[in-house]
């Protein structure tokens, strides 16, 4: 299950995207949303959760997906569950993915320390000790993606289909939908 966490404010492209793209992979999938049974991004585009973070189970998780939006990045780093969530799915080396400005969230909590990273170009000084790539649309290090902004939404998604499903699978949805980099 790859379950992509919404809070109020999120970027709408860089959930929507990455989740069709894993759909498409064939992947089980989850918006999910803080508390309720919707969410509201930053373009006013509202979209039905599939669960609340209550319900979220963590020992079916393959991935956890975090997409940036100014206002939905501060209302997950508020939320003191998401911190909780977050730290123990890196410390049972679940795959964690976060694009734009949320990579913050993994630098806030030393998650990003002297591995790769990209992010947003105005957020990169609070990646931690993250060895920032600032010309990377989308980084793999560990068991963590991180992707540079909005624009990259396509790459970031089809990066995760890949650590999840393979090359093959990545080209064989290229083949559908024609985004070629």
């Amino acid at each position: 299950m790859v379950y992509v966490l919404l809070a109020p404010g999120f970027e709408e492209s860089e959930a929507v995207v990455p989740m069709d793209l894993l759909r498409q992979a064939g992947m089980e999938t989850a918006f999910v949303s803080l508390d309720g049974p919707s969410v509201t991004g930053s373009h006013q585009i509202t979209i039905q959760a599939d669960c609340t973070l209550a319900q979220l189970d963590l020992s079916k998780a393959e991935m956890i997906v975090l997409p940036g939006g100014g206002d939905g990045v501060q209302n997950l780093w508020d939320n003191e569950q998401v911190s909780a969530l977050i730290q123990e799915a890196a410390e049972k080396e679940i795959w964690i993915a976060a694009l734009c400005a949320a990579p913050v969230l993994l630098g806030r909590w030393g998650l990003l320390d002297h591995r790769h990273a990209v992010s947003y170009p105005t957020r990169q000084q609070q990646l931690g000790a993250a060895l920032v790539e600032p010309a990377a649309r989308t980084v793999v290090d560990g068991h963590f993606v991180t992707g540079h902004a909005c624009g990259s939404s396509f790459d970031f998604g089809l990066k995760l289909v890949e650590v999840l499903r393979g090359k093959e699978a990545v080209e064989e949805i290229n083949g559908r939908i024609y985004y070629y980099r």
